[in-house]
């Protein structure tokens, strides 16, 4: 392999791709970085040459070749609906697009490497779950929806993209959530509630990556040789509980057969984008073992699940409820709705026994 590299980046307009290129920008062992979106990034980019294209375009074929790509770190995956447009969208644009990208690659003899940013998630969540995961654990309920079964789609592709390419290095990053001052997602917009719903009778065990450690797991594996899968996680685990404690918020406890009705309706609200896949995480949680990160990646993580949360907390000024007759508000409003609901339900039974 070539020592200094030529990198092609996707999803460019992203934070962590954004920040992954200031740090490559920083290497020596870098000669070009390439940045693909549709988007313009709006970071504080110098060395990183901006080209507006979408991953699912046979197009981005020709801006491989023509900057003898080496290596390619595919970053554009989006991991809730309405980031998307939808969920049809989100999967064209996750699973059509990683197969393009893929499909460039195949036809570019100067790729050597090829990185995913892919997710724990793969995982699925339920009941049966290990103690944690490893990497070549298999889950007994595999994603059947969302997020978790568009990153399944795509290792698919990419580990039969590597058995074609047996000369291209393929790196797996099945990351846990991210958190940190400016990572977004569904789980973070939770906490911008005032009271978080919960799924009665379960409290799941959590695992967050920092952002910034997350940007380190990626500079690692773009700038050296490290072919393989690996989770990427902090140390250590939060109980949904402790989190809600941690950010100051009051937890809502919502009975299991109404914790869909209650989800649809944060949707729609538009302060949260909450799945039917997240919803099984919310229930179940999800641990995974980062050994092979550590003893074959040599990282480190400077934060641990707690310190991710707390720095998402502090930087991102999540504080307590402002005032307590709001939440006991919100609170009557969730209990009448599932006091509704319950009424519904019994009146459908009725009618239909009678």
């Amino acid at each position: 392999m070539t020592d200094a590299r030529r990198v092609l980046i996707t999803g460019i307009a992203g934070r962590l791709a954004g920040q992954l290129a200031r740090a490559l920008e920083q290497r020596d062992d870098i000669l070009e970085i390439v940045g693909v979106d549709v988007r313009e990034p709006q970071h504080d980019l110098r060395r990183t040459e901006f080209v507006r294209a979408d991953v699912r375009n046979p197009l981005v074929g020709r801006v491989i070749e023509a900057s003898a790509i080496d290596t390619v770190v595919h970053l554009s995956t989006v991991a809730t609906p309405r980031a998307a447009g939808g969920r049809s969208r989100m999967k064209e644009s996750n699973v059509i697009g990683a197969m393009q990208l893929l499909a460039a690659c195949q036809q570019a003899p100067t790729v050597e490497r090829f990185v995913l940013k892919s997710s724990a998630a793969v995982y699925g969540s339920a009941h049966t779950d290990p103690v944690s995961f490893r990497e070549r654990s298999v889950p007994d309920a595999t994603p059947r929806q969302g997020y978790g079964q568009d990153v399944a789609e795509i290792e698919g592709y990419v580990r039969a993209f590597g058995r074609r390419r047996k000369d291209v290095d393929v790196t797996i990053l099945r990351f846990a959530n991210f958190l940190g001052g400016q990572a977004d997602g569904a789980f973070q917009s939770l906490f911008n509630l005032p009271v978080v719903p919960s799924v009665l009778g379960f409290d799941p065990r959590l695992q967050f990556v920092h952002e910034d450690d997350a940007v380190q797991v990626l500079e690692r594996v773009t700038s050296g040789d490290h072919p393989g899968i690996y989770n990427v996680a902090g140390d250590g685990v939060l109980y949904l509980s402790q989190c809600i404690r941690l950010a100051g918020r009051v937890a809502a406890p919502v009975p299991l057969p109404f914790v869909s009705a209650v989800a649809s309706g944060v949707r729609r609200s538009g302060r949260a984008d909450v799945t039917m896949d997240q919803l099984r995480f919310l229930q179940f949680g999800r641990v995974v073992d980062t050994t092979r990160m550590r003893t074959r990646l040599g990282i480190e993580p400077r934060y641990s699940t707690r310190q991710a949360f707390e720095d998402f907390v502090r930087r991102r000024r999540v504080r307590g409820v402002v005032a307590r007759e709001e939440v006991v508000r919100w609170e009557r409003e969730l209990y009448d709705f599932l006091q509704r609901k319950g009424q519904d339900r019994f009146l459908h039974a009725q009618r239909d026994g009678g």
